[in-house]
């Protein structure tokens, strides 16, 4: 029993050390983004080889100049672990709303080896196996014209996203529509 504990515990960590890099990336935070690798990794993405502090400053630029706003989903997961060293498999849909208003969608999976050093997953090398990109039509946000749509936080690429407002706390009115005749796709 306790080694099938602490098999869910190495994964749970594990997989939470992976969505550190995504919503390091999407909001900009090198801290979190860097927490997610051993200082010594290298990692494999498209034309980028090299290791995690050159990972996040390219990958910045890239997303920053290219998209207003981007999501790294993860799904699919498999773990191999093996003492202090985990393989994983990991399936990633990327979304991003370009500059130009249109959209890219991109999939594929990162394949990672994780090492615990310190008591701590990371990932030690990354291999980014990306499978296929597209565009997306372009349609206006959904209720962007709200006047208080954002009153509890507009969403940004920085610590100041309502993601980490603590206590999260609700500012809108309490609006209860009476049919979905109010939303328009």
């Amino acid at each position: 029993m306790n080694e099938q504990l602490q098999l869910l515990l190495d994964r749970q960590d594990i997989y939470d050390c992976l969505v550190r890099f995504s919503r390091g990336i999407d909001r900009f935070d090198r801290g979190i983004f860097l927490s997610a690798f051993h200082t010594d990794a290298i990692i494999s993405a498209g034309v980028f080889v090299g290791d995690p502090a050159a990972l996040y400053e390219w990958a910045k630029v890239l997303h920053e100049e290219g998209q207003v706003a981007t999501q790294h989903n993860l799904s699919n997961f498999s773990c191999d672990i093996d003492g202090n060293t985990a393989h994983t498999e990991t399936y990633y849909l990327f979304l991003g709303r370009n500059r130009d208003h249109s959209n890219w969608a991109a999939g594929g999976r990162y394949i990672d080896r994780l090492e615990r050093r310190d008591r701590q997953w990371k990932i030690a090398c990354r291999t980014n196996s990306i499978e296929w990109s597209g565009s997306i039509p372009s349609m206006d946000i959904p209720f962007a014209n709200l006047a208080d749509l954002n009153k509890n936080g507009t969403p940004g690429r920085n610590t100041d996203d309502p993601s980490y407002h603590r206590p999260l706390s609700n500012k809108r009115e309490i609006h209860i529509p009476n049919s979905i005749k109010s939303f328009t796709y």
